[in-house]
């Protein structure tokens, strides 16, 4: 749910090769790896790695509470940002199945106060992400009023009246605004509300007993505090958000091993047919289908989903023709948890995997600082690198800045996500280096 310079950068870092992994060494290489992360500060939480109906790697890494040393443990109940996106799918085709409601019907028929401009908007569109509906939470506005409460119609009306980015179908654009509707659907063609409707009809069937809607005000034991690193790299409290304004984008909690009781039930007819399964499980644009992103990772069908949401990321994989599922919940924030949860999977396959490099900074003569400021056209993005005293800041268009740290004279880090700037040796032109993700331009300004 997240929208901020941290999380710009598709995570990953410049990492050091390692071989494929024997099937028998999962779990010390799982420890080396995701340990590796715990040592730098880039994560904290719980992991779960599962094959044929086997649980291979069920453990906790760092403090569910810093401050009080908490430990995490399989039973530490994480936000999940958007993998909530599935379970409100999960309920959509549900109640198709009792006949309440047909993914092919207008928004309007839950929604009468639909303006006109979405008179062609479908459920499906709202599943797909192909409605053209505004994300909310990438507003301005969204980051200064993060602490309202707001019922699902007040959310609603925060995005009701802007224009449409496309026409309905036309496009895939990642919409927490779609998803918002949905739970609004959800709770009219029930008469449940969101939370009430995913208890008794998906987590109860599912044994899922450790799962469920994060309100700030509930006493829940065993729950985790949100951290994030702040732009020099150090943990701090994450900043507070009302769990009502993700609503069904991205409102829940869960366990590692309750999504892995999910991953289970999906083998099964407990939570859905397999006519809605295979309707959830069928992409429409851009690899997503309903509430998961359906492509291949190690030449293997993957079925996954990751969140973000203040203090939390999360990843939820699964590999349906391999039987296996891999979980990984962060509760340190950052990008770090989609690596982890690639290289799990490399182990897991024994593929080759990587180890990150915790990098050294270097001071470099403060004469030298200037000759890298500038404004570099990288790709689409506008990205400027500017001096304040004796620190250079990376700022990408539009967004926030953050502090670069110098390894060696022209190649510079970020603390706070894994990327890499290297400039020419006449520092005329600009590489970010992220995992797979190059971009390389010219200065376009001094």
């Amino acid at each position: 749910m997240n929208h901020r310079f941290l999380t710009l950068f598709a995570a990953a870092a410049a990492l050091a090769q390692t071989g494929a992994t024997p099937a028998g060494d999962i779990l010390p290489k799982a420890d080396e790896l995701v340990n590796a992360y715990v040592k730098q500060n880039r994560f904290s939480g719980s992991v779960l790695v599962a094959r044929g109906g086997k649980i291979l790697v069920n453990k906790g890494y760092g403090f569910a509470n810093v401050e009080l040393e908490v430990p995490n443990t399989p039973q530490t109940k994480f936000r999940l940002g958007s993998i909530t996106k599935q379970f409100t799918a999960a309920a959509v085709l549900l109640l198709e199945e009792q006949g309440k409601l047909s993914v092919n019907d207008p928004v309007s028929k839950y929604y009468p106060e639909a303006p006109e401009a979405w008179k062609d908007i479908t459920i499906h569109h709202l599943l797909t992400h192909t409605s053209g509906l505004h994300n909310y939470t990438a507003v301005p506005e969204y980051r200064t009023r993060m602490r309202e409460k707001l019922t699902p119609l007040t959310l609603i009306a925060r995005f009701k009246d802007l224009p449409l980015d496309f026409a309905p179908g036309s496009k895939f654009s990642y919409s927490n605004s779609g998803y918002a509707l949905l739970g609004y659907i959800i709770e009219k063609a029930s008469g449940d509300k969101y939370e009430d409707y995913l208890k008794k009809h998906i987590f109860g069937p599912t044994d899922m007993q450790s799962s469920g809607y994060d309100w700030d005000t509930t006493i829940l034991k065993n729950r985790a505090s949100g951290y994030e690193r702040s732009p020099d790299g150090k943990i701090r409290n994450a900043e507070f958000l009302d769990m009502s304004q993700p609503y069904s984008a991205g409102s829940l909690y869960s366990t590692t091993e309750d999504l892995y009781r999910w991953d289970r039930a999906l083998y099964t007819d407990k939570a859905l047919s397999a006519k809605s399964k295979e309707k959830m499980y069928t992409p429409a644009l851009d690899n997503y289908a309903y509430g998961w992103f359906v492509d291949k990772q190690f030449n293997r069908r993957r079925i996954s989903h990751g969140g973000g949401i203040n203090g939390f990321t999360t990843q939820l994989a699964r590999y349906p023709d391999e039987d296996a599922c891999i979980v990984v919940l962060n509760n340190y924030g950052g990008p770090a948890t989609g690596a982890i949860a690639r290289d799990l999977a490399a182990i897991l396959f024994s593929e080759k995997y990587s180890l990150p490099v915790e990098r050294k900074e270097i001071t470099l003569d403060p004469a030298s600082l200037d000759r890298y400021t500038g404004t570099f056209q990288l790709g689409p993005m506008k990205f400027t690198v500017l001096r304040k005293g004796d620190q250079l800041f990376a700022k990408p268009a539009n967004q926030t800045e953050a502090p670069i740290f110098a390894e060696a004279e022209g190649k510079f880090f970020l603390r706070a996500v894994d990327a890499q700037l290297q400039y020419s040796a006449d520092a005329s032109e600009l590489t970010l280096i992220q995992a797979d993700v190059v971009l390389k331009g010219k200065r376009i300004q001094p």
